[in-house]
């Protein structure tokens, strides 16, 4: 567990020191933010469930999610870090978890500084709060940033170029998103598989406050392929 937190230590000084992390960061911020307010002021409802559920704010998520997840392996494996860090006594696993963790938490502080939308309408009484919303979009946004990540840093492990990493994530992650947007296209038969597929979908069941076993077995079921997936994948250069 020591060696998990001091990779998670060293990769997160290390996003903090790059400018990209931050312009991104602020980016977010202003767009939930613009949201936020059109979204209180025509319903009167302090809610951040039409916030996350909105789709810019949801592409500009998917492309910070990439954008972060891309360097964990890319940029180890172009310099040739990569390969002293194998040799060092410490297991495949903890350091696939060491990068995945640090740049979960970056993703996660992202979204931290939202809560200040809900304090400021909460404090001036603009709005009844929807606690169940509000604590469901959240959840919801921890758990499908988690499998964000973890398809990220899959498809960092398997190339040193950081450009094809973010464009194979986002593609991957982008195409998890939609899955649900192109049912009227689908064979009945094959509606169901395809909307349970939907990473988008299982985050709408529980934005609405309403926790439900399958949604939370099918994002931390995918974390854990996901992770297994790099963690073969770094031990394929061992081969």
């Amino acid at each position: 567990m020591d060696k998990i937190l001091t990779i998670t230590k060293k990769e997160l000084k290390s996003s903090f020191d790059s400018p990209i992390a931050y312009i991104i960061i602020i980016l977010f911020l202003i767009v939930t933010g613009w949201f936020f307010t059109n979204t209180l002021f025509p319903n009167g409802l302090v809610s951040m469930r039409g916030v996350f559920e909105n789709i810019i704010v949801h592409l500009v998520f998917l492309i910070f999610a990439a954008a972060i997840s891309m360097r964990t392996f890319s940029e180890e494996m172009k310099s040739g870090t990569i390969e002293l860090l194998l040799t060092k006594p410490i297991k495949d696993f903890d350091i696939v978890m060491g990068k995945y963790l640090s740049a979960l938490i970056l993703v996660i502080f992202t979204f931290i500084p939202t809560i200040i939308y809900v304090l400021s309408f909460k404090i001036f009484a603009l709005g009844p709060l929807d606690l169940g919303s509000i604590f469901g979009a959240y959840l919801g946004l921890i758990l499908m940033s988690g499998l964000y990540i973890s398809i990220g840093i899959f498809i960092s492990s398997m190339t040193e170029n950081q450009v094809i990493a973010f464009i194979g994530s986002f593609l991957i992650i982008l195409l998890l998103f939609l899955l649900n947007k192109i049912l009227i296209f689908v064979p009945t038969a094959f509606v169901s598989t395809f909307e349970y597929l939907s990473s988008d979908y299982h985050f709408t069941n529980i934005a609405k406050g309403v926790i439900d076993t399958r949604d939370i077995i099918y994002y931390l079921s995918g974390i854990v392929i996901m992770l297994l997936l790099t963690k073969t994948s770094l031990q394929s250069r061992k081969w």
